[in-house]
């Protein structure tokens, strides 16, 4: 078994996960992660908390994608927090999931105050009959993997370091909704979709993939208020590509594979429109690059 948090399941977060599909396959167990939600920094230190790079629906996609049988999902309380880090793996690990084999990521930290880490689950694991396994740290083309270096990507925009970082493009998944058509009216009609969790990459345009039903489909996509038309709120609007099907009430998922621009306010609506065909253009043609 495995515990974390998990957040974007990221290259750092595969290795580990693999590793515990992996010998569970050699050794004819299950292979069990342990997770929480929501993150514990939002209940302890809410005005401190990160951003959730993914909602909980993806996180558990992605982990069963990485080869998990059993996936638990602990609701994190001040309560909860309160378990010491002994206490947590008596209860835990050994009375309630029996594990045989711990493997953990290098930066592991559990239990009240945070005071459980690699080399504690080590000497507990002596103690009492499970075997403890520490990967990492990872490194993805001389970057260090991490869920806080995915979020720095994705806030400065920079979505080729985050793919990189997390071994796939940044994803935010949701349900299409119905805006206020002004995409249709002018010759780009768009998919609305509204993402109830996960971080936004800065506002403004992007050449980006949408999933539905299992099929990726090439678009481009604004993030934004759509200022050209005054105020309104914040929207994920997607074009897609030689499209004319209805989505709407479907759930789908938007992969960001490059930055174009910012968002700006235009003159005309007729030099929106003119912006908008060149932005098709351009993630056209870098799309068409990328596997």
């Amino acid at each position: 078994m495995t515990l974390g948090n998990f957040d974007g399941v990221h290259r750092g977060h595969q290795a580990i996960l693999g590793r515990v599909a992996e010998v569970a396959r050699r050794e004819g167990g299950e292979a069990v992660a342990l997770t929480f939600d929501p993150h514990p920094i939002a209940v302890l230190r809410p005005d401190r908390a990160p951003p959730a790079i993914m909602s909980l629906r993806d996180k558990i996609q992605f982990i069963a994608a990485a080869g998990i049988d059993v996936l638990l999902v602990q609701h994190f309380t001040p309560a909860f927090a309160q378990i010491s880090a002994e206490d947590f793996v008596a209860r835990f690990v050994v009375e309630r999931l029996a594990a045989t084999r711990l493997v953990v990521g290098h930066s592991v930290s559990f239990g009240h105050a945070r005071r459980g880490d690699a080399a504690l689950l080590e000497t507990l694991g002596r103690r009492q009959g499970f075997a403890v396994e520490v990967v990492g740290p990872v490194r993805a083309d001389g970057h260090d993997v991490s869920s806080s270096a995915v979020r720095r990507a994705v806030t400065a925009g920079d979505l080729p370091l985050a793919a990189t970082l997390l071994g796939r493009p940044h994803r935010l998944g949701g349900r299409v909704v119905r805006g206020r058509q002004r995409g249709a009216a002018i010759g780009f009609p768009t998919a609305n979709v509204r993402v109830a969790a996960g971080m936004f990459p800065p506002d403004g345009v992007y050449a980006v993939r949408l999933e539905r039903g299992g099929v990726w489909l090439d678009g481009v996509a604004n993030i934004g208020t759509n200022p050209t038309f005054g105020t309104g709120p914040r929207t994920l609007e997607v074009y897609l590509f030689d499209f004319d099907d209805e989505l709407y009430g479907e759930r789908v998922s938007v992969a960001f594979v490059e930055r174009l621009r910012g968002e700006v306010a235009f003159e005309s609506v007729e030099a929106l429109v003119a912006q908008i065909g060149r932005d098709a253009e351009q993630a056209r043609a870098l799309l068409a690059t990328r596997p």
